[in-house]
């Protein structure tokens, strides 16, 4: 498996403040995805939900720190949006392009990330089959971004790179990673 690292970067004018990082992997084998999350710094002063008891999809995660990503296929305008939850709510969407006809994905039934809390990190990691949505052999373009809560209600975006004049994680040119058929 070929796995990258990144490190998301805030928006400008968004700094949170403090000492917050936010970085990650990202790997492919064959049709799964394997991705991986780290919130590092004084998380006393994110707006973290407490772990679900019955995790399960959830619209509008990213109201609230939401960890997401997103999946296109090369040489397509169709694309789909991960929403991550550190409660361990989830959900999938899917465009036709650039936020166009945004429909829950029906192919996953659960997406079960792993989440670790530890002193000074949240750890989050997904494997992700694929296979449901991405046709076998083609190459991928991600995008990978973070919506953070602060305790004091201030909302920080986070992504690889910020393309446009405003956070917009949908924006192809966000799509920086490449990944090749596994």
């Amino acid at each position: 498996m070929n796995v990258l690292s990144f490190s998301l970067q805030p928006f400008q004018g968004e700094e949170p403040g403090g000492d917050l990082k936010i970085e990650g992997t990202i790997g492919r084998r064959s049709d799964t995805l394997s991705i991986g999350y780290a919130l590092l710094g004084n998380l006393s002063e994110l707006a973290l939900p407490a772990p679900a008891e019955s995790p399960g999809r959830k619209d509008r995660l990213w109201e609230g720190t939401c960890l997401e990503f997103f999946l296109g296929i090369q040489n397509s305008g169709r694309y789909w949006e991960f929403n991550l939850s550190p409660a361990g709510h989830w959900n999938v969407y899917r465009f036709a392009s650039y936020r166009k006809e945004m429909r829950e994905e029906p192919a996953f039934a659960s997406l079960p990330s792993r989440v670790r809390m530890e002193p000074g990190a949240l750890r989050l990691s997904l494997d992700l089959g694929l296979g449901k949505i991405i046709p076998t052999g083609r190459a991928i373009e991600v995008a990978v971004g973070a919506v953070i809560r602060t305790v004091t209600g201030k909302t920080n975006h986070w992504a690889l790179v910020h393309p446009g004049p405003r956070p917009d994680f949908h924006r192809r040119d966000g799509f920086t990673l490449s990944i090749p058929a596994g």
